[in-house]
């Protein structure tokens, strides 16, 4: 069961309560940042329903720029989280990205953290 951490005695009251996640024990605050930012929980998530996706399909489905996109891509993959596969197809150029064995991993204990905030943060 998810527990709510009591709030300091006066503490203003629009002041956050920590909540306490039922499957890791983690504060909402323990978030993974790396997967909490919106472009690269957009990636990550577009790569779980997908076998693979290009750059430019990559860009055109989460709306951004290239250069926004390269560098989320390149922090998803120093952590392992995605792999770049660079070719040529008619001479142009083509970077293509899967969701690796650990991204996966890492993905759904970020989903299950969420999940179980959202949880608590319904019980009455």
């Amino acid at each position: 069961m998810a527990k709510r951490a009591s709030l300091k005695s006066g503490a203003p009251a629009d002041e956050p309560v920590a909540v306490i996640s039922e499957q890791t024990g983690a504060p909402a605050s323990k978030l993974e940042r790396l997967i909490h930012e919106r472009l690269r929980l957009g990636i990550l998530s577009a790569l779980a329903v997908n076998q693979s996706l290009t750059f430019n399909e990559l860009k055109k489905l989460l709306d951004t720029t290239d250069g926004n996109l390269s560098v989320h891509a390149r922090k998803l993959e120093d952590a392992g989280y995605v792999q770049c596969t660079k070719s040529f197809d008619n001479r142009v150029p083509r970077t293509e990205y899967r969701l690796t064995a650990n991204g996966r991993k890492s993905l759904e204990r970020y989903l299950d953290h969420m999940e179980a905030l959202i949880r608590a943060m319904r019980q009455p």
